[in-house]
């Protein structure tokens, strides 16, 4: 008799195929308060590559990446238009040339783009219709909308890609924490009882796409073209 193949039984979901709930108890958000806000620590969450901190502004405690020269104690800023690491302004404010992280897509979210330990973008050109493009690492520009909150600054962490994984264990929890499944291995390096590609030794490779009308087991491999041949 057979068994689940990965697939399924990761989209089963279980306790082998599940993220660590604990790793994500903290979001990563700006407040609704402003005013001059204290950073009351500075801590790893696993879910982050980034150290965050921990920051009062009134009696509203949240969460941001911390940013490169980040203490414990430090006063920052939180809707006063002073250029200074750590303080949060609406883009609008932000001179051109400045480097920003944690920036809203939309106003009002929260954060959603640039909060990976190391990176930062680039406040690139202002418009007059309350339009402010942004100078992302990959040379690409994102126009956004001026009432869009930023932090100022650089992310810290920025050689965390250097450090190497020294053991397997340690590659797979860190793996874990995102819902990632590692070790990865080849479908048709599995038995044919394990995977619809396995077994054959690669002599007789079956078709990559997925069939239209594949039952869950077997609807693996790459999505089916809306179309063949040619127009």
């Amino acid at each position: 008799m057979g068994k689940r193949i990965i697939s399924q039984a990761r989209g089963h979901g279980s306790l082998s195929y599940q993220a660590r709930k604990r790793a994500f108890i903290y979001k990563v958000k700006y407040p609704m308060s402003e005013g001059e806000a204290t950073i009351l620590n500075i801590f790893h969450s696993a879910a982050h590559t980034a150290p965050l901190l921990k920051i009062l502004v009134g009696k509203e405690i949240f969460y941001d990446p911390a940013f490169n020269g980040a203490v414990v104690g430090q006063k920052i800023m939180i809707g006063n238009n002073e250029i200074k690491d750590g303080n949060i302004l609406a883009i609008k404010n932000v001179p051109v040339g400045t480097n920003v992280y944690n920036i809203e897509r939309n106003p009002g979210d929260g954060g959603k783009m640039m909060r990976v330990a190391g990176t930062s973008a680039l406040v690139f050109k202002k418009y007059d219709n309350n339009k402010i493009s942004v100078l992302m690492p990959s040379k690409k520009e994102v126009m956004l909308s001026g009432d869009c909150r930023v932090t100022i600054g650089i992310i810290a962490g920025e050689g965390r890609t250097l450090k190497p994984f020294m053991t397997a264990g340690a590659m797979f929890y860190k793996k874990k924490t995102r819902n990632k499944l590692w070790p990865r291995t080849s479908a048709v390096k599995m038995n044919a009882v394990d995977h619809p590609f396995g077994s054959g030794r690669g002599k007789r490779i079956k078709s990559k796409i997925a069939k239209r009308n594949a039952p869950p087991g077997a609807r693996v491999g790459h999505i089916r073209p809306s179309r063949t041949g040619r127009r």
